[in-house]
């Protein structure tokens, strides 16, 4: 029956997956050297013995050990038949046992004894390793690394592994090829580019066709053609309920859908369909709906076949804040995670279906239960690592103002062992963030009424607390735009504004005070962006006239720059934290001379006040 975008549960769409389907794999033979990972489809045997003879399995001398019985310290026996050997020598045929070197007296060709040898003594007997036809490996296995050399020294040269192919669908006509520059209205086909990344690293063999715009003969006709070809078909995009969606009716005409939508989000508007016997999903166009798509439903289908899941590791975290989520829904959400003072901390990214870039940054997500309205700050969640655990303890995370050298930071820091994760949650919310202890550092800019920076303001919110004030540099704020717009203009043109409590917002509000300029009457003062890149691009592209912001932003993009104030660009630490090997890491690479360069080339940094430490009280 044909369900459109009904949503079922996740956990009722895995089972009708289950039970619709026989889950056949198909098989490959692949080089040995390339199986490490793979599963075995069938038993493997040796093709010869190891050793293939009997060998010596010390330096010494090879004997008949019936001859040296009787030996012993008041009664040596001299030996004029013995054959010196090496570990490794093969035993004359005469032989049955080595006698060590060390128990040896030589006289030229005669060698003398003091103790028996016993039979098959410090030998290698033949199959002693493995015999020929002895199994290797059985079927369902999945290989190691260091069974390559066992399979390589017994004579396999190719092995036979399951595998599922998979057909990859890329519609839309707004598609463009990876490494193509979209126009207006255009995007790059990766969603494929991503699922074969991923499905490939399972052991599947995935086949991506041609992009294939929206029309749904040219659909239908590309989704028969994978069908017959594949295992399993994954068609990207159209899943929706748009004018140009198709995919639901073109996998209707050719089989049937057997659900289209599931109470997750995101990833809401999957299809699961079935045509020839075979499964069809539907992924959604968004990239991170397709990511969750991928993790949730299509991984667990390819376990079924026998392909093997990476472990997943999960850890206790307190969430920074509070996350709210639509009842009956099940929902993922990016974080970074990090240990703080012996807990792990989680920090929610932003949970827009097309920003990639949550998951890139992300560490690790959670997952909000159907039957929850949403997680308060300070709760402690399960967090399911997106990385090895011993890398996510090198997070080190930093809450508050943005700044486009923090990506510089990140970098430098990464050749150091330590992952940067920086939420851009503006000064005061950075200061709020260290007030909870649920951030390793707070950038910070934060201009008191008395014209000095931050000070004031960790004096009255965390009184009495041991910080440590680090300067990343000075840097120079002012208004950007296309043609040198100052602050005096901003009533007359479109601005872009930062976020509420941000550094940049609580400057400008305190420069129109000075001007007596009421922010009413500027356009656009109550839009508000969270980077100073996100700003200078919104000016770049014409969207705005005017924001405030950075030099380096300005510069990056190409734009006038007019400066209205200098100041300290700070991150503050609890003192305890500050002695935190990864903080001193972040140190470091601040005061190196390779950061100062980066910072100066950025441009609008003032690197003298680069590593200026203070302290309060």
């Amino acid at each position: 029956m044909k369900r459109y975008l009904s949503l079922t549960p996740l956990s009722e769409a895995l089972e009708i997956l289950g039970r619709s389907f026989t889950f056949t794999p198909s098989t490959e033979r692949i080089p040995v050297s390339t199986a490490s990972g793979r599963v075995t489809s069938s038993p493997i045997f040796a093709r010869f013995s190891v050793p293939g003879a009997h060998l010596a399995a010390m330096d010494g001398i090879a004997v008949l050990s019936e001859e040296t019985f009787g030996a012993g310290e008041q009664r040596p026996v001299t030996l004029r038949e013995a054959v010196r050997v090496n570990t490794g020598n093969l035993l004359p045929p005469e032989a049955d046992s080595v006698i060590m070197i060390e128990d040896v007296r030589i006289d030229g060709d005669r060698f003398t004894i003091r103790r028996p040898a016993t039979p098959w003594q410090h030998v290698r007997p033949v199959g002693e390793d493995i015999g020929e036809t002895e199994m290797i490996l059985p079927s369902s296995h999945r290989i190691r690394p260091h069974e390559i050399g066992a399979l390589s020294a017994y004579g396999i040269a190719e092995v036979e592994v399951l595998t599922v192919r998979v057909g990859l669908i890329p519609t839309g006509s707004e598609l463009v090829p990876p490494g193509e520059k979209p126009g207006p209205g255009q995007v790059v086909e990766s969603n494929t580019v991503m699922a074969a990344a991923w499905l490939d690293r399972m052991g599947a063999r995935c086949t991506r066709y041609p992009l294939t715009p929206d029309d749904p003969g040219l659909i239908r006709s590309r989704l028969g053609e994978a069908v017959e070809a594949n295992d399993l078909v994954i068609i990207s995009a159209g899943s929706s309920a748009g004018t140009r969606d198709f995919t639901a009716d073109a996998i209707a005409d050719l089989g049937e859908v057997l659900l289209h939508g599931v109470a997750m989000k995101p990833g809401k508007p999957v299809i699961l369909g079935q045509i020839s016997g075979k499964p069809v999903i539907g992924l959604p166009g968004y990239p991170l709906s397709a990511v969750t798509v991928l993790r949730e439903l299509v991984i667990p289908l390819l376990s079924r076949y026998g392909l093997p899941r990476e472990p997943e590791s999960t850890v206790p975290a307190v969430l920074s804040s509070t996350l709210a989520s639509e009842l009956g829904v099940e929902e993922f959400v990016f974080l970074s995670l990090g240990k703080i003072q012996g807990r792990w901390v989680a920090v929610p990214h932003g949970r827009g279906a097309g920003v990639q870039m949550s998951g890139v940054r992300a560490n690790a997500y959670l997952v909000i239960d159907a039957g929850e309205e949403g997680v308060e700050a300070g709760e402690e969640v399960q967090a399911h690592l997106t990385v090895p655990v011993q890398e996510a303890g090198q997070a080190l995370i930093l809450t508050g103002s943005h700044d486009p050298a923090l990506d510089l930071l990140a970098d430098q820091l990464a050749k150091a062992g330590v992952s940067l994760h920086s939420a851009h949650q503006g000064s005061m919310g950075g200061l709020i963030a260290l007030k909870k202890r649920v951030c390793h550092g707070a950038p910070m800019h934060l201009l008191a009424d008395d014209g000095t920076y931050n000070t004031p303001y960790l004096s009255r919110h965390l009184p009495g607390e041991d910080l440590v004030i680090f300067c990343l540099a000075g840097r120079e704020q002012g208004i950007i735009s296309r043609e040198n717009l100052a602050l005096e203009d901003l009533p007359k043109v479109r601005f872009i504004n930062r976020q509420k409590g941000s550094g940049t917002r609580i400057l400008l509000d305190h420069l129109l005070s000075l001007r007596g300029i009421p922010p009413g009457s500027i356009a656009g003062y109550d839009r508000e962006l969270t980077t100073h890149l996100a700003v200078a691009l919104a000016v770049k592209t014409g969207e705005v006239d005017a924001g405030l912001g950075v030099f380096s932003a300005a510069k990056a993009f190409g734009l006038s720059f007019v400066p209205v104030a200098r100041e300290p660009y700070e991150i503050v630490f609890h003192a305890d934290t500050w002695e935190d090997p990864r903080v001193k890491a972040l140190a470091s690479t601040v005061t190196s001379p390779s950061f100062r360069e980066a910072l100066e080339a950025l441009g609008g940094y003032d690197v003298s006040l680069t590593g200026r430490l203070r302290r309060l009280p």
